[in-house]
């Protein structure tokens, strides 16, 4: 049941916002270059790993030795409008449709975590990794990675298709209301260490 809904809503929402995904791709050829989509090895259901999607939002710039400048000083405003209101996340429908997420479930970290977490919160991958998920919806990236990992084993030990609503909804409140998006002053998440 879970998976026919999952493939019937994300099928809808590529058909409705092909225009906006197709403007917002041009967008990116445009102010960042390409790759327009931003591609990484994420693990998914029991480890395996997938090739993550996201529209980019980050330039290359480098500094005068080679090396990639820090995440705050590669984060466009153009990127950083798009992580704000999630536009960035639209390509990984395609992940849903693929089979690799579902649009509900414990968010897909790097792979670079998979040995440091602990036996309770290496349970996050018994279920397929999701678009958003009940740390989205009660924190996002605001709450601690305790905090955070805890609320995945939580939904593992707790999901259920109206939990899935009920997330998906809050989702769509959290978007509109732009909560809980970065850890404050920092563009990006703060690297898991154990």
């Amino acid at each position: 049941m879970k998976r026919a809904f999952e493939l019937f809503v994300s099928g809808v929402l590529i058909m409705g916002l092909l225009p906006v995904i197709l403007f917002i791709a041009l967008l990116v050829k445009i102010k960042l270059g390409s790759p327009v989509l931003f591609k990484q090895q994420r693990p998914g259901l029991y480890g395996k790993p997938f090739s993550f999607y996201k529209f980019r939002t980050m330039s290359d710039e480098r500094d005068r030795d080679g090396n990639l400048l820090s995440d705050e000083e590669r984060l466009t405003p153009f990127g950083a409008f798009l992580r704000k209101y999630s536009l960035d996340e639209l390509p990984q429908l395609i992940n849903v449709i693929k089979g690799d997420i579902s649009l509900v479930g414990p968010r897909p970290l790097l792979m670079e975590y998979m040995p440091l977490y602990s036996e309770k919160h290496a349970r996050r991958h018994e279920v397929r990794p999701g678009i958003t998920g009940w740390a989205q919806v009660n924190g996002r990236n605001s709450v601690s990675w305790k905090e955070k990992l805890d609320m995945d084993v939580w939904y593992v030990e707790n999901q259920s298709f109206l939990l899935d609503v009920k997330i998906l909804f809050l989702t769509v409140v959290k978007v509109v209301k732009t909560e809980g998006i970065n850890q404050a002053g920092k563009a990006t998440v703060e690297k898991y260490r154990g």
